[in-house]
């Protein structure tokens, strides 16, 4: 298996395990996201997307460089959501204001297919619902974002030719 496929399964799997977990902890735990946390998910989706047509691609012996250049496109979304889970990790910790739409949202509340909008829960992005290690959801977001985005970054790298 060469570094670029390796990348490409890391890359779509992890992805898909990060957004299964955040459904898990909304759906199953009771957190409801906030418009912040909502937002966070839509890169998720672009890279394991992505990231199931570059392990097709690669499973198929597609051209390498393709391939590559699916990876560098991955890891340029995946840096841009580390920044988005820093900026909502920032807004959670006071060290600047969020934006305006960060005073609504809410989450499914019971048992229709549809929230109960008379009792949904108003969700602020500059409240933390969970922390571990001091890591709120938007933190550990940005971790995984930045590892997610070096892994694609070295799949993308050409490998060195040895003399």
């Amino acid at each position: 298996m060469t570094r670029t496929t390796a990348a490409a399964i890391v890359l779509f799997a992890v992805s898909t395990a990060t957004i299964l977990g955040a459904w898990a902890f909304e759906i199953l735990g009771g957190y409801a996201p906030c418009p912040l946390c909502l937002t966070e998910r839509w890169p998720y989706y672009a890279v394991v997307a992505l990231g199931f047509v570059l392990v097709v691609a690669a499973m198929a012996s597609a051209h390498e460089r393709w391939i590559r250049a699916g990876l560098a496109i991955c890891g340029a979304i995946m840096l841009a959501s580390a920044a988005l889970g820093g900026y909502h990790a920032g807004v959670e910790w006071g060290w600047w204001p969020g934006p305006q739409t960060c005073a609504g949202g809410g989450g499914f509340s019971g048992g229709g297919v549809l929230p109960d909008l008379d009792n949904a829960r108003v969700v602020a992005c500059d409240e933390a619902a969970w922390r571990l290690f001091g890591l709120s959801f938007a933190g550990y977001n940005a971790v995984i974002s930045l590892c997610l985005a070096i892994v694609a970054f070295c799949g993308a790298i050409r490998p060195r030719r040895t003399v």
